[in-house]
């Protein structure tokens, strides 16, 4: 009598796994995605299309669509862009539970730039409430370069994880890079206060929105947060400079932040000298080079406690 062999059981499909060079790719399109909605965000305000659309998610009650013209269009706009960039980082989040190799604690804070970005929604739909409180749209902005510097952050663990990574740099290198990163918060955060008490605090049509302070003592308050930027900089660019036969890749950081800094300071300066007719777009564009010159810091700085391997050279 033959008796029938029991059926084999199907293979479990292998759960989905992400490669390091995949996730890489990942976090430097949602790293460059954080930067772009900065930009967005600021297009919004210095238009003065804050109110725009002042119902959350439509634009007004019954319709989700803007149909109130210009202003309401540029603020729909922003909606689109903010929300292809939650789904950019909801990727990143989830890929970095993906990835094989990543560390816990870089999991938890990619997962944590998705739950930042996702919270720019109601904290966006709560300013449009309080029509445009202008440390509302502070804390909106300051919500994003926190976003956009974890960002960066979870980059340059990406790459660590695609090259290796190398012992921290000498504590002084170390201390002036947390020195930096300080003072480079205190440079954004003068800087939007700047903004809020300029000509261009925000509106919607007749709406305006009430500045924040008076303008020259908030740029004078500013200028001294560059000041002190600066010589912390500059401290340790010579570091780098005189230790760059060990760390050369420091060197050519350092050139970047410097030259993103020089472009910064020198957009500022038009825009101060031209206040009384200086065009919107200059001011956008003084804004998103802040933001590249904050997430270039945040890299600089990550990479002096985790830098990257040498690469490989054949």
């Amino acid at each position: 009598m033959q008796v029938e062999s029991a059926p084999r059981a199907l293979p479990r499909p292998r759960a989905l796994t992400v490669s390091p060079a995949g996730f890489r790719r990942v976090a430097l399109a949602a790293a460059v995605a954080l930067l772009v909605i900065v930009g967005s965000g600021a297009t919004v305000r210095l238009t003065g299309s804050g109110l725009g659309c002042q119902h959350w998610p439509g634009c007004q009650p019954g319709d989700p669509f803007p149909n109130k013209g210009y202003h309401s269009y540029v603020e729909f706009s922003n909606r689109v862009v903010a929300f292809f960039t939650v789904v950019i980082t909801l990727v990143l989040a989830v890929a970095a539970w993906r990835t094989t190799g990543l560390r816990r604690s870089v999991k938890i804070l990619a997962t944590v730039v998705f739950a930042g970005t996702l919270g720019q929604a109601p904290l966006g739909a709560v300013t449009v409430y309080y029509h445009l409180n202008p440390w509302l749209v502070i804390s909106h902005l300051l919500l994003s370069l926190l976003v956009l510097g974890l960002g960066v952050v979870v980059l340059i663990e990406a790459a660590r994880l695609v090259r290796g990574g190398a012992d921290p740099l000498p504590a002084a290198a170390r201390l002036g890079g947390a020195l930096l990163l300080v003072a480079a918060g205190a440079l954004v955060f003068s800087g939007t206060l700047a903004t809020a008490a300029g000509k261009y605090p925000g509106s919607s049509g007749d709406t305006r929105v009430h500045r924040l302070g008076a303008f020259d003592p908030s740029v004078a308050m500013h200028v001294r947060a560059v000041a002190a930027f600066g010589i912390l900089f500059c401290l340790l660019a010579i570091w780098a400079w005189r230790n760059r036969a060990r760390f050369p890749w420091l060197v050519r950081g350092c050139g970047l932040v410097a030259a993103i800094l020089a472009a910064q300071m020198t957009i500022g300066e038009v825009q101060y000298r031209t206040y009384s007719h200086v065009p919107w777009w200059l001011v956008l564009v003084h804004v998103t080079v802040a933001a590249a010159l904050f997430a270039a810091t945040v890299g600089l700085v990550a990479r002096l406690w985790r830098p990257l391997a040498p690469p490989v050279s054949t």
